[in-house]
């Protein structure tokens, strides 16, 4: 009996040793994929060098960040916050103040440095206002040495004003004179201009304080009919006037309505020259009266009683030297002395005065002596032509008229009591 054996062959044998090959070669490359895909997945351990650094693992260039930006340092978004940089140099130290030295006290130093304002007035011999000149056509002079103007203007400013009145029992043609004059300057009143309406005797009265109203300025002198004494006391009154303008800023002017003379004041005239020459920004300009007595009386020979029982026996020296003392009190302080011999006159005078109020030429300058030792120095204001030479000035004819400069004669430097 024969045994049944399972007999392979050759080609069977072949067969299967070239599919186990294959499977063999097949798990080895799916080994070795699988250990490169893991490889990948892992974090790189070094940092890309700088060539590597400009992309992208999608091929995009990267945008890195200056070093002073201090944005976000990432691969994605713009650099637009800016972030302190920890690294940053500290900002340097403030500088090293001086060294005190012991036993030095601390100092402080302030500059007052004065300035010196001068009003002045350029008129020709008739009393027309000259227009038109400039910084080069003045020269200022204090106690002789020449100034530098610094600010220089034509003031239009509206009027500041006392009308201060001589209202006395004196005589009937004085009372007269006394209140054409002042209706005929309260008529120049414009409603800009401030006006206060001052009466003497053997004291000042105040009838109306500084008022913008026309019709309260006639109401104060529709009050002077009856005087009372008569004393006249011009002295007293300017001064008292002159004090209570001190507490009120800015320029001021006193229209004195008088006959210059004076029968009974507490006060010297040294005083009241002293007093004028300390007053700054006023000007008086004097209006004198009673001159149609004056010369009734000298032609009469009735001198001794035209001013009144206050002032017996009095002269014609008397008069003129009350005529020198209004010319002084307004040359002092950059005004005009006027002396009309008829009543007609006065209108065309206080327009004149209103004129000249309105329109004067404002010098600035810095006082080359800058001691506050309460000296008195000396003013001069000359109007030159732009070379140096005489300002030359024609009329309506083409004449050449003269001109008249009318400034303060000085001022008082302020007084620094160390």
């Amino acid at each position: 009996m024969v045994s049944k054996q399972m007999v392979i062959s050759p080609r069977s044998r072949f067969h299967n040793s070239t599919t186990w090959v294959l499977a063999w070669m097949a798990s080895l490359v799916l080994l070795t994929g699988a250990t490169q895909v893991s490889a990948q997945d892992q974090p790189q351990a070094q940092p890309p060098t700088s060539a590597q650094g400009n992309t992208q693992n999608n091929g995009r260039p990267k945008q890195d960040a200056p070093a002073e930006a201090g944005g976000p340092t990432d691969n994605v978004g713009p650099y637009s916050i800016p972030k302190k940089n920890p690294e940053a140099a500290p900002p340097p130290p403030p500088p090293a103040s001086a060294k005190k030295v012991e036993d030095l006290p601390d100092y402080s130093i302030k500059v007052n440095v004065p300035l010196v304002n001068v009003d002045v007035l350029v008129t020709t011999k008739s009393g027309q206002f000259v227009p038109g000149l400039k910084k080069d056509n003045f020269r200022v002079f204090e106690d002789g040495s020449p100034q530098q103007i610094s600010n220089f203007n034509v003031t239009q400013a509206p009027v500041t004003a006392v009308l201060l009145l001589e209202f006395a029992s004196t005589n009937y043609p004085i009372l007269y004179d006394t209140l054409t004059a002042s209706y005929s300057f309260a008529n120049t009143m414009k409603k800009e201009d401030w006006v206060a309406v001052t009466y003497y005797d053997m004291q000042p009265h105040i009838l109306v304080d500084f008022t913008q109203d026309k019709q309260a300025a006639f109401g104060a002198l529709n009050q002077l009919r009856i005087p009372g004494f008569a004393e006249t006391n011009e002295f007293d009154a300017l001064y008292d006037t002159l004090d209570r303008l001190d507490r009120i800023e800015g320029k001021k002017y006193v229209i004195l309505i008088s006959t210059g003379v004076d029968t009974f004041s507490k006060l010297t005239l040294d005083k009241i020259t002293k007093k004028i020459k300390d007053t700054k920004d006023v000007t008086i300009f004097a209006v004198s009266i009673g001159w149609y007595l004056r010369e009734y009386c000298e032609v009469h020979h009735c001198t001794g009683y035209s001013h009144g029982i206050a002032s017996p026996h009095i002269s014609t020296i008397d008069y003129l030297q009350a005529d020198n003392e209004l010319r002084n009190f307004a040359a002092m302080t950059g005004g005009r002395a006027f002396f009309p011999r008829f009543q007609a006159e006065f209108p065309e005078i206080f327009q004149e005065v209103g004129e000249d109020i309105r329109k004067q030429y404002s010098l600035s300058y810095h006082p080359t002596n800058t001691k506050l030792d309460g000296t008195y120095r000396k003013l001069k204001v000359q109007v030159v032509a732009p070379d140096g030479g005489p300002l030359k000035v024609k009329d309506q004819k083409g004449k050449d008229v003269k001109i008249e400069v009318v400034a303060r004669d000085g001022y008082t430097a302020k007084h620094t009591v160390d």
